[in-house]
């Protein structure tokens, strides 16, 4: 017996899913936008979910023991190459991390393979004490580390060296990302590396190219100090072999493909080619709620979408199975299947062709006229490639190694931050507003002589291999110029014109938000003198133990520390700074609060019309350092994500440009009072 018509049925049930719909959305954004302290995060879990073994006291006394010894035999390497000392050294620091952070051993394999560290880490220590190298020269693959600029600290890499190689001309290099590793320590990947089975998604045909493996600080889809570890293991890669910086191809899958597609569409510029395969697909960006501190910023790291018309400047072959059933969306959206993270490479397609690039070919076999970019589905396949295709994107990395990167004569490109704003010839050095789209489309001439451009939400341009130019059209404008290998430009009330303008502004890496002056060298100060506030000051030292702890778990490094009366004028010019304290017990903070946007003193910290309490907040703040504009200054703050993100594939920074922090006694996390971004003159909004 039918009670309802289907017609009312079918109402009923539409009316349902949109509810469903509704309070999916609801509880996504207050979620995500809601701001409790951030609880204690879980414990490390070992393989497939179970908990992490813990050492016997027997084996860490005996890893202490070899980690003592090979610090010891360091000692005695002075005046030795520092190339090879720091190809040492990075053994004994996979031994005492494992030491600091015991969670990480995860397996007792774990604890057998730092065992075994050790012992090759002694073993290149005694030889290098003879004058010899092994590992240095040869072929095939092994361990080299550096010293990171970034922190100081000493970073793993793998390095493939072909058979064919013999140094006497430059050879393409293929960098690649790995996936998700949750076992993967400094002590894991040296062990594993030099024998590690070659998948068919990790293995390419051989050109006789070199290959690097980035250890990326761990599992973070190479965000932050993973970002940064890339181009300084390129970078020591081609100090120590013969590598030709036109023919370096970027290559990566799952995990790696998310941090792939970031690089390639954010650095367009940097690589003859990438090859990303999968890559989980970020959207909070898209979701709404968030307060415009927190919400803008997310267009940079949290929805490579937004990026999508980056490709027309590199070629990228996206990929992988159309059976791929691992995790595509976050949240993922109610009522729509997935295609796992095959959506990738699907939803930068979709967005080319709304850019104006749309698709030819056949489905999972497509090109995209007008660009070099191919994408391909692997059939019967999960996450992972098929025979077919590898042997498609095989010739897709030859054909683009071969020609390496080539100047184009059209760039489109577009950014969000001034943070990444290069492509080729141009580079976007101003925005009238961050966090919105700035777009430029650049052509000139086979001769060079003659530029048509436009732009949207651009305020100042560099042009450069501008020394034939004689022409240049600019949103319509003639402008006048001089052939100059660089040429910088403003646009202002009468329109644009040639300048070196350089008053206080948002520019390329002084643009904020705080989380940025952790991308370039940085230097954490800490306080010696008598506090205003007892609270406030403690408060703001134990952010400082946080950021310490938490960035060393999981960014593998502990930050450089001084003491305040020990920072020297050099200091200031090599290091972005961040400053822990008041007024009271920092003497740089002393120093600079008069000119910074705030008013502190011993009584209140003013913000505009707004004031609080100074014995009850702190605030966080990042700002061009009036003693060395170049570089910033951060008051009582390190990386503002959450613990969570250091070890996911996002990580949103939480306080903008500046910020109020209640004092909680006990809190490393403190809630926030007041946040806000500056704006491009630095100054409140």
């Amino acid at each position: 017996m039918r009670l309802f018509p289907a017609s009312v049925k079918h109402q009923c049930n539409r009316m349902a899913a949109m509810l469903r719909v509704l309070l999916l959305a609801t509880f996504y954004t207050f979620a995500l936008t809601a701001q409790p302290p951030t609880p204690a995060p879980p414990k490390p879990a070992g393989p497939k979910g179970l908990p992490p073994i813990v050492p016997k006291a027997e084996e860490l006394k005996l890893i202490e023991s070899k980690v003592n010894e090979l610090e010891g035999l360091l000692k005695g390497l002075t005046g030795k190459d520092a190339a090879l000392i720091t190809d040492v050294e990075v053994f004994a620091k996979a031994g005492r991390f494992l030491l600091e952070f015991p969670q990480t051993f995860f397996t007792q394999d774990g604890i057998n393979q730092a065992i075994t560290v050790l012992d090759q880490g002694l073993e290149r220590a005694r030889q290098l004490q003879k004058g010899s190298a092994p590992w240095a020269v040869g072929k095939g693959r092994k361990i080299h580390a550096y010293r990171s600029a970034l922190d100081g600290s000493v970073q793993p890499y793998g390095i493939t060296v072909p058979e064919s190689y013999d140094g006497t001309r430059p050879t393409r290099l293929y960098v690649w990302l790995h996936g998700r590793d949750q076992t993967l320590t400094e002590s894991s990947f040296i062990y594993k590396f030099p024998n590690a089975s070659k998948s068919l998604t990790y293995a390419t045909a051989d050109l006789g190219q070199i290959t690097l493996d980035c250890y990326g600080r761990w599992n973070n889809a190479n965000h932050w100090a993973g970002e940064v570890d890339i181009f300084e293991a390129i970078a020591d890669v081609s100090r120590r072999y013969k590598v030709d910086p036109k023919r370096i191809i970027l290559r990566g899958f799952s995990l790696g493909g998310a941090g792939a597609w970031h690089i390639a569409l954010q650095y367009p510029d940097r690589f003859a080619a990438a090859e990303i395969g999968a890559g989980t697909y970020p959207r909070r960006s898209q979701m709404p709620g968030f307060p415009p501190y927190q919400g803008g910023p997310l267009r940079i790291w949290e929805n490579i979408i937004d990026w999508s018309l980056n490709a027309f400047n590199i070629p990228i072959a996206g990929h992988d199975g159309d059976s791929d059933t691992q995790t595509a969306v976050i949240p993922q959206e109610p009522g729509k299947p997935s295609r796992g993270q095959l959506e990738s490479s699907l939803r930068v397609r979709a967005q080319l062709e709304k850019e104006g690039f749309p698709s030819a070919g056949e489905t999972g076999n497509w090109t995209v006229p007008g660009t070099s970019n191919i994408f391909l589905i692997s059939e019967k396949t999960g996450h992972g490639v098929s025979a077919p295709v590898r042997q498609r994107l095989d010739a897709f990395l030859k054909e683009h190694g071969d020609r390496g990167i080539v100047s184009p004569d059209q760039v489109r490109f577009l950014t969000y931050t001034t943070r990444y704003n290069k492509a080729h010839w141009v580079s976007i050095d101003g925005m009238a507003k961050h966090y919105e789209r700035a777009e430029v489309n650049a052509r000139r001439d086979a001769a060079r002589e003659k530029y048509e451009i436009t732009t949207a939400n651009v305020t100042h341009l560099e042009l450069r291999e501008m020394n034939t130019a004689k022409e240049l059209k600019l949103d319509g404008q003639m402008v006048r110029i001089k052939p100059a290998s660089q040429i910088s430009l403003m646009k202002g009330p009468l329109g644009w014109r040639p300048t070196k303008e350089s008053g206080l502004r948002k520019r390329h890496a002084l643009q904020g938000p705080i989380d940025d002056a952790f991308l370039q060298p940085f230097l954490l100060v800490r306080p010696t003198g008598t506090p205003w506030n007892p609270a406030a000051h403690e408060q703001a030292l134990r952010i400082l133990a946080r950021f310490d702890r938490v960035y060393a778990r999981y960014y593998r490094s502990h930050p450089r520390i001084k003491d305040d009366k020990d920072v020297t004028a050099a200091d200031f010019a090599n290091y972005n700074v961040a400053l822990f304290g008041d007024p009271g017990s920092n003497r740089w903070i002393a120093k600079l609060r008069t000119k910074l946007p705030l008013r502190w003193t011993r009584e209140s910290i003013g913000v505009g019309a707004q004031s609080f309490s100074a014995a009850e907040h702190v605030p966080a703040l990042i700002y061009p350092n009036p003693l060395q504009p170049q570089r910033y200054v951060v008051l009582n703050s390190g990386l503002t994500i959450d613990e969570r993100e250091y070890h996911g594939d996002y990580s949103m920074p939480k306080l903008g440009d500046l910020a109020i922090l209640k004092v909680e006694a006990g809190s490393e996390s403190p809630n926030v009072a007041f946040a806000t971004l500056l704006n491009e003159l630095w100054q409140l909004p």
